[in-house]
């Protein structure tokens, strides 16, 4: 049996703050027990990557009590937040770092730039979520090509969205934070009040809650408050119907490693709405005939969005065209053994290289 420690941030299953982070950890941990790995599980309490001195205790408790020689596969919001207590373990642990999205790349990544450097120098091998991600950390910091292996979110399989004639619901599935630009998809929205349409905005609205109170009271002083609709997170069943009674999903995101909301719209059909970031288009991709399923427009401009929701709602024949490749590329989606078999590969050859008693990486303590 191959054995595998994993630690990840606590309330990875609250139900109360779903992400696309949480579900990957997740659906990564269960699909490695499910083909026999051996998954130890270390819950860290904390605001990651942002922790004080109780969740660097907390993580550095954890980490002193896997034993040496283990294979630790980490979630890069703890790891890229933490070199002082990991890279210090470097040399007994063959530590594995996932990286959802690179810190380094964030508008305030500056000041965690040279952290995460130390801990992807440090570690045995990085797995990334995306070919973009991938690339976006050989330019930041020069990592081996072969120490990083992609790793793309899986989807679950679902049946088609009925969509109506007039393709005028749409959806949003995003936490409500800066991040995810509301603010400018709230904008974008405002440009074609003189067309039929309601937004469904399904996300949490306690990770940034003076945003979200700010975007919710925009919402309703611009008029826009009978139009669009901020029910808080939705998960399972109740996330399902939301797509299911949808008929485009729209994303102003400013930021993606991938967009995971984006295959599970694919998964029924929808097509999508979203700004051009990160590995968005990976996400998207094609139809049988290239087509896109849908419309990317560049991050941070409403006039963009509000022109491209014209286009959709004003032309039939383009709804049908983006929902015949969203359904086309619904066949090509990947599940989610495949994306556990691609973790498994990359923590395979790191236990592989230790047993053959492959040397550190270089940059790692001794």
């Amino acid at each position: 049996m191959t054995e595998v420690h994993v630690i990840v941030p606590e309330g990875i299953d609250d139900p109360e703050r779903p992400s696309g982070g949480n579900l990957y950890d997740r659906r990564v941990c269960d699909g490695l027990a499910a083909i026999g790995w051996a998954v130890h599980e270390h819950a860290v309490p904390g605001d990651w990557p942002w922790p004080g001195e109780a969740e660097h205790a907390a993580l550095a408790d954890a980490v002193r009590r896997i034993p040496d020689g283990a294979v630790v596969l980490l979630d890069g919001l703890i790891a890229s937040a933490a070199p002082e207590v990991l890279v210090p373990h470097a040399h007994r642990l063959r530590q594995v770092v996932l990286v959802h999205m690179p810190l380094g790349h964030r508008p305030q990544g500056g000041a965690v730039r040279a952290r995460e450097r130390d801990v992807l120098a440090a570690a045995a091998a990085v797995v990334t979520t995306s070919a973009w991600a991938r690339r976006r950390l050989e330019d930041l910091y020069a990592l081996p090509a072969d120490r990083i292996q992609v790793a793309e979110p899986g989807v679950d399989a679902a049946g088609l969205a009925p969509g109506t004639a007039a393709g005028d619901r749409l959806l949003c599935v995003a936490a409500v934070t800066s991040g995810k630009g509301h603010d400018v998809l709230l904008d974008g929205l405002a440009t074609a009040m003189d067309l039929p349409w309601t937004c469904a905005c399904v996300g949490s609205l306690d990770r940034a809650p003076d945003f979200a109170a700010a975007v919710r009271r925009r919402a309703r002083d611009s008029g826009m408050g009978d139009r669009v609709r901020f029910p808080g997170p939705r998960t399972g069943a109740e996330l399902a119907r939301a797509y299911a009674a949808a008929d485009l999903l729209v994303l102003a995101s400013h930021a993606e490693t991938y967009g995971m909301v984006v295959t599970e719209a694919l998964a029924r059909g929808l097509p999508v709405l979203a700004t051009e970031v990160g590995g968005v288009p990976e996400a998207l991709g094609h139809g049988k005939d290239r087509t896109r399923p849908g419309l990317l427009v560049p991050p941070g401009d409403p006039a963009a969005i509000g022109a491209a929701l014209r286009r959709w709602l004003a032309d039939a024949e383009l709804r049908a065209r983006l929902r015949r490749a969203a359904r086309e590329r619904r066949a090509s989606l990947r599940p989610w053994a495949a994306t556990t078999r691609d973790v498994a590969r990359a923590l395979t050859a790191v236990a592989s290289s230790a047993e053959r008693g492959a040397g550190i990486p270089a940059g790692a303590a001794r």
